[in-house]
């Protein structure tokens, strides 16, 4: 019952296009059956945790694997996974033929390599790699590098990241066309980075700007996880908001 559920939702989200940049994202006909169909089974397999599956009413992941044009085979970097809640519908969307590869920063490693590491142990087309996010060590060329919630964290002066470096490094991982999907907490008009660090926000544009800086082509936008109701002045991790704050999330191609 919960599979067809999830197929009915997804035909919905995939076939309406509301949370897509443009119809471009759709692909064919059988391109989109077999997207929903891989996404349908991407939210009911049951290595979900229950905790996973209450947060996607807010967190929409349908819209954001559709965004991020997620096709069988695909070779895909979750960069900073944490518990993984994006590896897990990753893994099973890519499908046996695909590969996720967990990446966790050294900054993190200590606290988070054992999330990824129980990832890989759950699902055999995951694996872990922990390094610099200047020099991420990619064993293959990539179709989507994804970051969820975290950019603005690599932003923050004390956590030690050359940002142009990461997005250059970024930039060589993908292949030709590759798809470089960020999502982030919006900040203020006019905030530009210097919430980072408190709020942990940052201004859309101003991530568009660095991004850009690398080579990348602006692709597109979904207003998926927007709040209006946000007025961008709390932490997100204020209770009046957390979980609810107002996000974008931004689609960059590699040309070729």
């Amino acid at each position: 019952m919960y599979r067809t559920l999830c197929a009915t939702a997804l035909g919905a989200v995939l076939l309406s296009g509301c949370a897509m940049a443009s119809g471009a994202d759709m692909g064919s006909g059988a391109q989109t059956a077999a997207r929903e169909t891989a996404y349908a089974a991407a939210l009911a397999d049951s290595r979900r945790p229950a905790g996973d599956v209450e947060r996607d009413g807010l967190r929409k992941p349908a819209e954001m694997m559709a965004f991020a044009r997620l096709d069988a085979g695909d070779r895909v970097a979750d960069v900073r996974p944490e518990e993984g809640y994006f590896t897990r519908v990753f893994a099973t969307a890519v499908g046996p033929t695909g590969h996720v590869y967990a990446f966790v920063p050294n900054q993190t490693a200590a606290r988070e390599n054992g999330f990824s590491d129980a990832l890989a142990a759950a699902f055999p087309n995951v694996s872990r790699i922990t390094g610099a996010l200047e020099t991420p060590g990619f064993p293959e060329p990539l179709d989507v590098v994804f970051m969820g919630q975290e950019y603005h964290d690599f932003v923050i002066p004390r956590f030690g990241v050359d940002v142009a470096r990461m997005n250059a490094a970024v930039f060589a991982a993908l292949k030709p066309g590759g798809l470089y999907v960020i999502l982030d907490h919006q900040a203020a008009p006019g905030a530009g980075t210097s919430v980072v660090g408190t709020l942990h926000r940052i201004e859309a544009s101003a991530l568009r700007a660095q991004v850009e800086a690398a080579g990348f082509i602006f692709d597109g936008e979904t207003t998926a996880v927007a709040n209006p109701a946000d007025d961008h002045s709390l932490s997100v991790f204020d209770p009046a908001i957390r979980g609810r704050s107002d996000q974008f999330v931004y689609r960059f191609r590699k040309p070729g």
